[in-house]
């Protein structure tokens, strides 16, 4: 974990280290369907700046949730995709979507 040098004790805190902030989790739970490239990233998320997008993206690949895989064709071609850990909150974005729906959406 490249975030946080001192040991954390609290699993929450240590999850939120790695998958805090405002745009992380949205990214990874964009992912969670499908592999997609920069740009359908960007689409669903459309709120957020192609810099920070980009941030993000590698934050997330450092620490090992996401694969970036660059395809040497002309034009250049990015994918990002989950890793096996990223796909392993997968349950986990589930219950905050059914959490989401119940408590804040139909309110």
């Amino acid at each position: 974990m490249a975030k946080s040098e001192k040991k954390i004790n609290c699993p929450v805190t240590a999850t939120l280290e790695l998958i805090g902030g405002k745009w992380k989790t949205i990214i990874l739970y964009c992912l969670s369907s499908s592999t997609k490239r920069f740009g359908e990233i960007a689409v669903r998320i459309p709120n957020i700046s192609r810099k920070v997008l980009t941030e993000q993206l590698k934050e997330l690949e450092n620490d090992g949730l996401i694969l970036r895989e660059h395809y040497k064709e002309i034009p250049p071609r990015v994918e990002y995709s989950l890793t096996d850990l990223g796909k392993s909150l997968s349950p986990v974005f589930h219950e905050l979507e059914i959490w989401g729906t119940e408590n804040v959406l139909n309110k």
